[in-house]
């Protein structure tokens, strides 16, 4: 029944997930953590909801238009239930929004396998990395991400990792203008601070650490299953799989640098993951270990989101 809806792209399925979002948002908001927000408040998590609804179209034009998954919402039916396990990051905005403009950077950075327009690219996945950098410091780690797609997709080419620098001055004279207009100019040296401190408290609480274990191994092995199953797939797309699965990694350790109370950075990880996911779903053939998958694929979620709320 699931891989029936879900196998295919349709309309319908844009809906159930946007509709789904959408009520689970609010739900996490004012009934399950409480909150109470005044009407510019109310706006702003409107317009944060807005990136994250968007997000979903981001995710699935990205996988369909680079051919990385097949005609099916896989993908943006495991990235709205990883948001029912991990509903904390719902609460922050900023996981939110990085989590919109390093999607805007991927895009750019998978569609270098054309080989097409590849500086702009390059110029363009800079600049969105950089962007959601002003979310989180340690985001700024993925502008290895950038060189390592420049590796992948055009090393030869000198000035392909000339590049990025270029986005960088770009990026940093646009900020100091605005900021020097708005009266802040100190905001970027106190923003990027690259603090690191472990919070063994957050951690000793199983809900946070197990979550993200299982949520770390489960990605892992899928992606290796999906990974084994592309031997025989063509160069381009194990390149952008193994761009992806170092995504994820980089989403992991910058998990690790700034989760802490109120700062839930877990859905910047989300995308690779589902794609991960999904390859490993797809490479199942026989349709009813597929569809117990699935199943257990939302039946989980949704037993740790309960399961949660009743140890509280």
């Amino acid at each position: 029944m699931i891989s029936i809806i879900f196998g295919k792209t349709k309309p319908i399925n844009y809906i159930i997930i946007v509709t789904f979002l959408f009520v689970f948002y609010w739900g996490v908001h004012f009934f399950l953590f409480g909150r109470i927000y005044s009407p510019p408040q109310l706006l702003q998590k409107m317009l944060v909801l807005g990136a994250l609804l968007f997000s979903i179209f981001l995710v699935n034009f990205i996988v369909k238009r680079n051919k990385i998954t097949g005609s099916n919402s896989f993908s943006i039916l495991f990235y709205a239930l990883l948001t029912v396990v991990f509903p904390e990051t719902l609460l922050d905005p900023n996981a939110i929004l990085c989590s919109f403009f390093l999607l805007l950077a991927t895009r750019r950075l998978v569609s270098m396998r054309s080989s097409k327009e590849t500086k702009f690219k390059i110029f363009d996945a800079t600049i969105w990395v950089l962007v959601s950098s002003l979310f989180y410091d340690w985001a700024l780690l993925f502008v290895i991400l950038v060189f390592a797609a420049i590796y992948f997709y055009g090393p030869k080419n000198i000035r392909n990792w000339l590049v990025p620098f270029a986005g960088l001055f770009a990026v940093y004279m646009i900020t100091k203008c605005i900021l020097i207009l708005a009266g802040n100019e100190g905001f970027l040296a106190e923003h990027y601070q690259f603090h690191f401190s472990f919070n063994a408290a957050y951690f000793s609480y199983w809900g946070h650490s197990t979550k993200l274990i299982l949520f770390a191994l489960v990605t892992f092995l899928t992606g290796l299953l999906a990974f084994l199953k592309l031997g025989k797939s063509g160069f381009g797309r194990v390149v952008t799989m193994r761009l992806i699965a170092f995504s994820f990694v980089i989403g992991l350790v910058v998990n690790l640098l700034k989760l802490s109370d109120n700062v839930y950075p877990v859905m910047i990880a989300f995308f690779p993951a589902v794609v991960l996911m999904t390859k490993y779903i797809e490479s199942i053939r026989r349709a009813r270990i597929k569809e117990i998958l699935l199943i257990a694929a939302i039946v989980v979620p949704f037993f740790v989101l309960f399961t949660g709320i009743a140890i509280k």
